[in-house]
Protein backbone atom coordinates (compact mmCIF):
# COMPACT_ATOMS: atom_id res chain seq x y z
CA UNK A 1 0.00 0.00 0.00
CA UNK A 2 2.87 2.40 0.88
CA UNK A 3 4.40 1.71 -2.96
CA UNK A 4 0.42 2.79 -4.19
CA UNK A 5 0.66 5.66 -2.11
CA UNK A 6 3.96 6.86 -3.68
CA UNK A 7 2.94 5.71 -7.32
CA UNK A 8 -0.80 7.54 -7.39
CA UNK A 9 0.96 10.50 -5.73
CA UNK A 10 3.48 10.54 -8.18
CA UNK A 11 0.88 10.03 -11.20
CA UNK A 12 -1.09 12.76 -9.96
CA UNK A 13 2.39 14.61 -10.39
CA UNK A 14 2.90 14.05 -13.78
CA UNK A 15 -0.98 14.09 -14.45
CA UNK A 16 -0.64 18.24 -13.48
CA UNK A 17 2.21 18.67 -15.15
CA UNK A 18 0.63 17.41 -18.56
CA UNK A 19 -2.51 20.03 -17.24
CA UNK A 20 0.11 22.68 -16.75
CA UNK A 21 1.33 21.92 -20.58
CA UNK A 22 -2.47 21.77 -22.11
CA UNK A 23 -3.12 25.17 -20.67
CA UNK A 24 0.09 26.79 -22.22
CA UNK A 25 -0.52 24.68 -25.48
CA UNK A 26 -4.40 26.03 -25.60
CA UNK A 27 -3.25 29.84 -24.74
CA UNK A 28 -0.90 29.26 -27.86
CA UNK A 29 -2.98 27.87 -30.14
CA UNK A 30 -5.77 30.66 -29.35
CA UNK A 31 -3.14 33.01 -30.34
CA UNK A 32 -2.30 31.85 -33.89
CA UNK A 33 -5.61 29.92 -34.82
CA UNK A 34 -8.44 30.52 -32.58
CA UNK A 35 -11.05 28.59 -34.71
CA UNK A 36 -9.04 25.38 -34.28
CA UNK A 37 -10.85 24.25 -31.38
CA UNK A 38 -13.67 23.88 -33.77
CA UNK A 39 -12.81 21.20 -35.48
CA UNK A 40 -12.71 18.42 -32.34
CA UNK A 41 -13.87 18.03 -29.49
CA UNK A 42 -10.93 17.74 -27.78
CA UNK A 43 -8.16 19.06 -29.59
CA UNK A 44 -5.63 16.92 -27.89
CA UNK A 45 -6.65 13.69 -29.37
CA UNK A 46 -3.84 11.36 -31.16
CA UNK A 47 -5.31 13.09 -34.54
CA UNK A 48 -5.55 16.74 -33.64
CA UNK A 49 -1.91 16.11 -31.79
CA UNK A 50 -0.19 14.98 -34.79
CA UNK A 51 -2.08 17.78 -36.59
CA UNK A 52 -0.15 20.32 -34.62
CA UNK A 53 3.08 18.86 -34.79
CA UNK A 54 3.20 18.91 -38.72
CA UNK A 55 0.78 21.61 -39.34
CA UNK A 56 1.93 24.56 -36.32
CA UNK A 57 -0.57 27.66 -37.99
CA UNK A 58 -3.06 28.38 -40.46
CA UNK A 59 -0.74 29.69 -43.01
CA UNK A 60 0.82 26.17 -43.29
CA UNK A 61 -2.49 24.41 -44.18
CA UNK A 62 -2.11 26.91 -47.87
CA UNK A 63 0.05 24.66 -49.70
CA UNK A 64 -0.03 21.19 -48.25
CA UNK A 65 1.74 18.46 -50.84
CA UNK A 66 0.16 15.54 -51.42
CA UNK A 67 3.41 13.84 -50.10
CA UNK A 68 2.74 15.89 -47.19
CA UNK A 69 -0.64 14.65 -46.34
CA UNK A 70 0.08 11.26 -46.96
CA UNK A 71 3.17 11.36 -44.56
CA UNK A 72 0.51 12.77 -41.77
CA UNK A 73 -1.84 10.38 -42.55
CA UNK A 74 0.72 7.48 -41.94
CA UNK A 75 1.31 8.22 -38.19
CA UNK A 76 -2.77 8.09 -37.42
CA UNK A 77 -4.46 4.61 -37.02
CA UNK A 78 -8.39 6.45 -38.34
CA UNK A 79 -7.03 8.01 -41.48
CA UNK A 80 -10.63 8.02 -43.01
CA UNK A 81 -11.10 10.10 -39.85
CA UNK A 82 -8.30 12.17 -40.32
CA UNK A 83 -8.50 13.03 -43.51
CA UNK A 84 -11.93 14.56 -43.02
CA UNK A 85 -10.82 16.85 -40.26
CA UNK A 86 -8.00 17.93 -42.29
CA UNK A 87 -10.34 19.39 -44.52
CA UNK A 88 -12.54 20.95 -41.36
CA UNK A 89 -9.00 22.55 -40.56
CA UNK A 90 -7.87 23.67 -43.97
CA UNK A 91 -11.08 25.41 -44.17
CA UNK A 92 -10.65 26.70 -40.87
CA UNK A 93 -7.31 28.22 -41.61
CA UNK A 94 -8.31 30.28 -44.81
CA UNK A 95 -10.60 32.77 -42.43
CA UNK A 96 -8.44 32.66 -39.51
CA UNK A 97 -7.95 35.79 -37.65
CA UNK A 98 -5.21 34.58 -35.76
CA UNK A 99 -1.92 37.30 -35.58
CA UNK A 100 0.36 37.07 -38.28
CA UNK A 101 3.23 38.19 -36.77
CA UNK A 102 6.32 36.32 -34.66
CA UNK A 103 4.37 33.21 -36.12
CA UNK A 104 6.85 31.48 -36.54
CA UNK A 105 7.98 31.40 -32.74
CA UNK A 106 4.23 30.98 -31.09
CA UNK A 107 4.67 28.12 -33.79
CA UNK A 108 7.97 26.15 -32.35
CA UNK A 109 6.85 27.04 -29.17
CA UNK A 110 3.14 24.83 -29.91
CA UNK A 111 5.17 21.96 -31.34
CA UNK A 112 7.21 21.77 -28.40
CA UNK A 113 4.52 21.93 -26.05
CA UNK A 114 3.00 18.81 -27.80
CA UNK A 115 6.34 17.07 -28.07
CA UNK A 116 5.95 17.58 -24.38
CA UNK A 117 2.39 16.04 -23.97
CA UNK A 118 3.66 13.13 -25.45
CA UNK A 119 6.73 12.22 -23.92
CA UNK A 120 4.87 12.63 -20.55
CA UNK A 121 1.97 10.61 -21.11
CA UNK A 122 4.12 7.62 -21.66
CA UNK A 123 5.43 7.27 -18.13
CA UNK A 124 1.74 8.24 -16.80
CA UNK A 125 0.64 4.83 -18.98
CA UNK A 126 3.39 3.43 -17.48
CA UNK A 127 2.75 4.07 -14.33
CA UNK A 128 -1.13 3.17 -13.99
CA UNK A 129 0.40 -0.36 -15.51
CA UNK A 130 2.85 -0.75 -12.40
CA UNK A 131 -0.39 0.66 -9.99
CA UNK A 132 -2.69 -1.69 -11.38
CA UNK A 133 -0.31 -4.68 -11.01
CA UNK A 134 0.47 -3.85 -7.51
CA UNK A 135 -3.80 -3.76 -6.81
CA UNK A 136 -3.85 -7.22 -8.46
CA UNK A 137 -1.45 -8.64 -5.51
CA UNK A 138 -3.41 -7.14 -2.94
CA UNK A 139 -6.82 -8.47 -4.24
CA UNK A 140 -8.77 -6.28 -2.58
CA UNK A 141 -12.52 -6.19 -3.49
CA UNK A 142 -12.69 -2.34 -3.97
CA UNK A 143 -12.88 -2.26 -7.22
CA UNK A 144 -16.25 -4.05 -6.97
CA UNK A 145 -17.39 -0.88 -6.03
CA UNK A 146 -19.31 1.46 -8.70
CA UNK A 147 -17.34 4.27 -9.38
CA UNK A 148 -13.74 2.84 -8.91
CA UNK A 149 -11.36 1.17 -11.41
CA UNK A 150 -7.95 0.28 -10.85
CA UNK A 151 -6.34 3.70 -10.76
CA UNK A 152 -8.78 4.91 -8.34
CA UNK A 153 -9.03 1.83 -6.36
CA UNK A 154 -5.09 2.05 -6.38
CA UNK A 155 -5.26 5.97 -5.07
CA UNK A 156 -7.88 5.01 -2.27
CA UNK A 157 -6.04 2.06 -0.96
CA UNK A 158 -2.26 3.92 -1.10
CA UNK A 159 -3.65 7.11 1.57
CA UNK A 160 -6.00 4.89 3.28
CA UNK A 161 -3.35 2.03 4.17
CA UNK A 162 -4.90 -0.32 6.66
CA UNK A 163 -8.45 0.28 7.42
CA UNK A 164 -8.19 -1.33 10.97
CA UNK A 165 -7.00 2.04 11.81
CA UNK A 166 -10.39 3.55 11.30
CA UNK A 167 -12.74 2.90 14.13
CA UNK A 168 -15.94 3.50 11.60
CA UNK A 169 -17.09 4.78 8.71
CA UNK A 170 -17.28 8.20 10.33
CA UNK A 171 -13.60 8.48 11.03
CA UNK A 172 -12.86 7.42 7.44
CA UNK A 173 -14.93 9.88 5.67
CA UNK A 174 -12.74 12.72 8.86
CA UNK A 175 -9.45 11.75 7.17
CA UNK A 176 -10.86 12.33 3.46
CA UNK A 177 -11.85 15.98 4.38
CA UNK A 178 -15.20 15.24 2.87
CA UNK A 179 -17.16 16.28 6.99
CA UNK A 180 -19.06 18.98 7.43
CA UNK A 181 -17.55 21.50 9.42
CA UNK A 182 -19.95 24.09 11.35
CA UNK A 183 -18.68 27.86 11.44
CA UNK A 184 -19.58 28.80 15.01
CA UNK A 185 -18.10 32.28 17.23
CA UNK A 186 -19.69 33.32 20.09
CA UNK A 187 -23.46 32.57 20.36
CA UNK A 188 -23.28 33.05 16.39
CA UNK A 189 -23.58 29.63 14.62
CA UNK A 190 -23.87 29.39 10.64
CA UNK A 191 -26.82 27.58 9.34
CA UNK A 192 -25.01 26.32 6.51
CA UNK A 193 -22.27 23.71 6.56
CA UNK A 194 -19.26 23.27 4.30
CA UNK A 195 -16.82 20.29 3.69
CA UNK A 196 -14.06 20.67 6.32
CA UNK A 197 -11.07 19.75 3.52
CA UNK A 198 -9.02 18.74 6.56
CA UNK A 199 -8.05 15.64 5.43
CA UNK A 200 -5.98 14.19 2.62
CA UNK A 201 -6.57 16.12 -0.69
CA UNK A 202 -5.62 13.07 -2.82
CA UNK A 203 -8.03 10.63 -1.31
CA UNK A 204 -10.89 13.19 -1.49
CA UNK A 205 -9.81 13.82 -5.42
CA UNK A 206 -10.27 10.25 -6.07
CA UNK A 207 -13.13 9.90 -4.18
CA UNK A 208 -15.10 12.99 -5.65
CA UNK A 209 -14.25 11.33 -9.32
CA UNK A 210 -15.85 8.10 -8.10
CA UNK A 211 -18.81 9.51 -7.07
CA UNK A 212 -19.46 11.55 -10.48
CA UNK A 213 -18.78 8.07 -12.00
CA UNK A 214 -21.34 6.19 -9.38
CA UNK A 215 -23.77 8.89 -9.50
CA UNK A 216 -24.76 7.75 -13.05
CA UNK A 217 -23.76 4.27 -13.76
CA UNK A 218 -25.72 2.63 -9.95
CA UNK A 219 -28.99 2.80 -9.20
CA UNK A 220 -28.23 3.54 -5.94
CA UNK A 221 -25.86 5.83 -5.31
CA UNK A 222 -27.84 7.68 -8.60
CA UNK A 223 -31.29 7.52 -6.36
CA UNK A 224 -29.12 9.23 -3.78
CA UNK A 225 -27.53 12.37 -6.00
CA UNK A 226 -31.16 12.94 -7.37
CA UNK A 227 -32.55 13.24 -4.18
CA UNK A 228 -30.18 15.47 -3.25
CA UNK A 229 -30.63 17.49 -6.12
CA UNK A 230 -34.55 17.46 -5.67
CA UNK A 231 -34.00 18.97 -2.07
CA UNK A 232 -32.93 21.65 -4.04
CA UNK A 233 -28.63 21.16 -3.34
CA UNK A 234 -26.33 22.38 -5.48
CA UNK A 235 -24.38 20.04 -8.12
CA UNK A 236 -21.46 19.61 -6.38
CA UNK A 237 -23.15 19.65 -2.64
CA UNK A 238 -24.96 16.45 -4.25
CA UNK A 239 -21.75 15.25 -5.64
CA UNK A 240 -19.87 15.52 -2.10
CA UNK A 241 -23.37 13.92 -0.14
CA UNK A 242 -22.56 10.78 -2.75
CA UNK A 243 -18.81 11.07 -1.91
CA UNK A 244 -19.69 11.13 2.01
CA UNK A 245 -21.77 7.69 1.13
CA UNK A 246 -19.43 6.11 -0.98
CA UNK A 247 -16.43 6.38 1.89
CA UNK A 248 -19.08 4.43 4.02
CA UNK A 249 -19.78 1.68 1.58
CA UNK A 250 -15.41 1.45 1.02
CA UNK A 251 -15.25 1.28 4.81
CA UNK A 252 -17.96 -1.53 4.94
CA UNK A 253 -16.28 -3.39 1.81
CA UNK A 254 -12.24 -3.40 3.31
CA UNK A 255 -13.48 -4.06 6.32
CA UNK A 256 -15.43 -7.37 5.69
CA UNK A 257 -13.03 -8.12 2.42
CA UNK A 258 -16.19 -8.43 0.18
CA UNK A 259 -17.05 -7.56 -3.32
CA UNK A 260 -20.12 -4.69 -3.12
CA UNK A 261 -23.48 -6.16 -3.71
CA UNK A 262 -26.29 -3.84 -5.62
CA UNK A 263 -29.15 -3.24 -3.14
Amino acid sequence: TMSLRNLSRFRNYLVGSIGDLKRKTICVLDQIFPEYHHAFSDIFGKTSKELLLQLNSPSDYEDVSSDQLEELLSQVTLKGYAAKKFKDVSALAKTSFGITFCVDSFSFQLKLLIEQINFIETPVSDVESQMSELLEKIKTPITTIPGIGNIIGATILGDVGDINRFTSGAKLVDYAGIDASVSQSGNFQSTSSKMSKRGSPYLRKALFQAALVASNCDPVFSAYYSKKRSEGKHHLTAVGAVARKLCYTIYAILKSNQPYRKQ
